[in-house]
């Protein structure tokens, strides 16, 4: 699996990379609708403990108390129009770099969600928090939002079963080639929901 070491200087070039695309999304996203253009959130991390994850605003500022909540359906009207181009080249993710930085999160793990939803695994179900969750994951490459709730859980059980090196190069590989061809990014999220952003 991907070490500490590996996680760092992967963030650090990735960010240095990217920068001037965080740039033009920050101010795209201020012009477009009130609000900062980073959203904040506490999600759950390794072994339960809880963090503030960072991502680009996709949303309309407050989009947390006003229609479906936290759930966030295919079409939803609260997502701007900056925040439909970002999540569908998921670059509303790239502030989760400076969480790998911090050491909340690794570049490949499960995504980290919400208390809400960790409240209601099973201990099986509990077994994706034995790992720091991450950026891209096994689900991620492997159908993503258009799979249920519960399919996603089992993929990533299976990654923390059945993590390593080799493994991890092969998601990122295929991370990769959805970023470059877009294939499989961004879905209608009929079969779940992602938390809001």
């Amino acid at each position: 699996m991907i070490t500490r070491a590996l996680d760092i200087a992967i963030a650090t070039v990735a960010l240095a990379i990217t920068s001037p695309i965080l740039a033009i999304a920050t101010i795209a996203i201020r012009v477009e609708s009130r609000g900062s253009p980073i959203y904040r959130q506490r999600r759950v991390g390794k072994d339960g403990v809880p963090f503030e994850m960072l991502k680009l605003r996709t949303m309309v500022s407050g989009a947390e108390s006003i229609g479906a909540g936290l759930a966030v359906n295919y079409g939803d009207p609260r997502i701007t129009r900056m925040g439909a181009f970002l999540r569908r080249w998921s670059l509303d993710e790239l502030p989760n770099l400076v969480n790998v930085l911090r050491g909340e999160m690794s570049i490949v793990g499960p995504r980290p969600t919400i208390q809400a939803q960790v409240d209601q695994y099973t201990p099986e179900q509990r077994r994706r928090l034995e790992v720091k969750p991450g950026i891209t994951g096994w689900a991620q490459v492997n159908g993503r939002a258009s799979l249920p709730w519960d399919e996603r859980i089992e993929l990533d059980v299976y990654y923390v079963e059945h993590r390593s090196l080799a493994l991890d190069v092969r998601i990122l590989a295929k991370t990769v080639a959805m970023l470059v061809t877009g294939h499989g990014l961004y879905k209608g999220e009929s079969g779940g929901w992602r938390p809001s952003a």
